[in-house]
């Protein structure tokens, strides 16, 4: 875990049996670690908030004071008011929302893409916070943090303990930048706790996870959501890998739940060489008709596409989805996305707190609406379940459009739907694998197993290049064994019978997650797309002439 990777949680939300977690505990609405809700986000000078005290003939403001005045017993009017907000905000769509004062600065660094402070990748090992690695240039790197210090206190207070609260370690570490926050740090077997004054700096949190040469010809890029920085990070993966010899592009949007609507259409104008071509339009009941259109000021050309989505792929990912798509720019490969087509606008309160507000619904270039229905909205936060259930994710047959107007895409006048998120070209069925209960297990000690393996390996993977790694490391039953001994020691649950089914899976998640502990997010990816399946298919895809010729209609 990191600290960045606290504020994202984690840069490898690829793995289903998260997503499905993250669903069963609320929808797609995340509160404090997990991704952003799916979000379609437009800045705005906003709306004076005294306005709002027209509303109702002031009823809301009476009640309170009379209730403050009168009533029999103490009563918190603060408590009262975000309660009064919630239920309020619940008659809306699912995706307005009340941001309390205590969120509101950790919601807008995630979309403004950083926050304050002190730089370091770490993990909890044995109840005490680890660091994986500084990030380099970063404060506490500066200050002399080293790779595998313990972290055992933090301004004089203790850092260690079985109930430690991570996102409070974190909250400790963050703060204003130019503060300084006192860490005492154990070194070694040494028992000596030394101690570092930090200086809180900027941290960077980036929307981008990685890009490389899947090929000779072929670069694949993962964003993970749309934030402020997402253009410049897109186009300075794409300048690197034009100057490797790109000519086609996998863009991976499984996942990424949404973010600022310019950021998407800037970067999906970069896919579009020609001026003038409808990205997507919003509009609303007093939003009028906006148009975002391509600029023709592409920088880099770029053959063939191809757009990786899942169910997880909402609001800002469908639109660069939905415009590929309807201009039958590239092929779309995947599942059927979330069906978010709803705008938000973030409008700050008096006290701090903000509402953000469904203010408009957007529409594809061939007029669709991919938003569905929330008429019920217990079924809504429900869906991806539902659609698990229902067979959806395992059978494209299987698939229920709730609206079946038919669309057509722009120049080869293929059907499309609108009213439930976008619907692949290529369908690819959910790997079950990851949603048994021993591998989810597992997965929650990775972390702790790799790094204690790198350390103890130390010096057979002092030199090796990724390019070894890939094809020569094997992971063999003594280290495959030796994780589950490891898992089982520190409380996972192995069914040997559901270990024996899914060891191949766990094999290569271990060489992935040693990959990105040597290589960063090259490395994972690196070694995971070689068996991603839904990766396979763009990647046969964009072999074709026309990615697009058999999947006609």
């Amino acid at each position: 875990m990191s600290e960045i990777e606290n504020s994202q949680n984690g840069k490898l939300n690829i793995w289903l049996p998260f997503l499905f977690a993250v669903v069963l505990a609320g929808g797609m609405y995340v509160g404090s670690q997990l991704n952003p809700a799916p979000q379609l986000i437009i800045q705005t000078d906003g709306i004076d908030p005294a306005e709002f005290s027209k509303i109702g003939n002031g009823r809301i403001e009476d009640l309170l004071r009379f209730i403050e005045a009168r009533y029999v017993d103490e009563v918190n009017s603060d408590e009262l008011i975000e309660k009064a907000i919630g239920e309020i905000i619940s008659e809306l769509d699912p995706h307005s929302s009340y941001i309390p004062v205590s969120q509101v600065e950790r919601i807008n660094d995630e979309l403004e893409g950083n926050f304050d402070g002190v730089g370091i990748e770490f993990i909890i090992l044995d109840d005490t916070i680890v660091v994986v690695a500084p990030i380099a240039g970063g404060p506490s790197e500066d200050a002399g943090i080293l790779a595998g210090d313990k972290i055992v206190e933090i301004n004089d207070s203790t850092a260690v303990g079985g109930e430690t609260d991570v996102r409070e370690l974190v909250n400790k570490l963050r703060g204003q930048a130019g503060s300084e926050v006192k860490v005492g740090v154990k070194r070694g077997k040494g028992k000596l706790v030394k101690s570092f004054k930090i200086k809180r700096e900027p941290i960077p949190i980036f929307s981008v996870d990685v890009g490389y040469m899947i090929n000779e010809s072929t670069g694949f890029i993962k964003v993970n959501r749309f934030s402020a920085t997402t253009y410049r990070e897109f186009m300075e993966e794409v300048e690197e890998l034009k100057e490797k010899g790109m000519e086609d592009l996998i863009v991976d949007l499984r996942q990424n739940p949404g973010g600022y609507l310019r950021e998407a259409t800037k970067m999906l104008s970069q896919l579009f060489p020609d001026k003038g071509k409808l990205l997507v339009y919003t509009e609303g009941r007093t939003v009028r008709r906006n148009e975002y259109k391509s600029t023709g000021l592409t920088h880099f050309a770029i053959g063939k596409v191809a757009i990786l989505i899942d169910e997880g792929s909402a609001s800002a990912s469908e639109i660069v989805a939905g415009a590929v798509q309807d201009w039958d720019r590239g092929v779309v490969i995947g599942r059927r996305s979330f069906g978010k087509g709803l705008v938000q606008e973030q409008l700050d309160l008096n006290d701090g707190s903000a509402l953000r507000l469904t203010v408009a619904r957007y529409f594809t270039p061939s007029d669709r609406l991919i938003q569905k229905s929330y008429d019920d909205k217990s079924a809504y936060s429900s869906d991806i379940i539902n659609r698990y259930q229902g067979g959806e994710l395992l059978n494209k047959d299987s698939i229920q459009q709730s609206d079946t107007t038919q669309f057509f895409t722009k120049l080869e006048k293929r059907v499309v739907f609108g009213g439930g998120g976008i619907t692949p070209d290529v369908f690819i069925p959910l790997d079950t694998t990851y949603l048994n209960d021993t591998y989810i297990s597992l997965r929650q000690v990775l972390p702790q197993y790799i790094y204690r393996y790198a350390k103890d390996n130390a010096n057979l993977l002092k030199e090796i290049p990724l390019e070894k790694l890939r094809y020569d490391f094997v992971v063999d039953e003594n280290m495959l064994n030796d994780f589950m001994k490891f898992g089982e020691a520190n409380g996972a649950k192995v069914d040997l019978k559901d270990f024996d089914r899914i060891k191949d899976n766990v094999k290569l998640l271990l060489k992935a997650r040693l990959a990105r502990n040597l290589f960063k997010e090259d490395g994972f990816y690196t070694i995971w797309n070689d068996s991603d399946e839904v990766v396979k298919a763009a990647l046969g895809a964009l072999k074709k002439e026309n990615p697009l010729a058999e999947y006609d209609e």
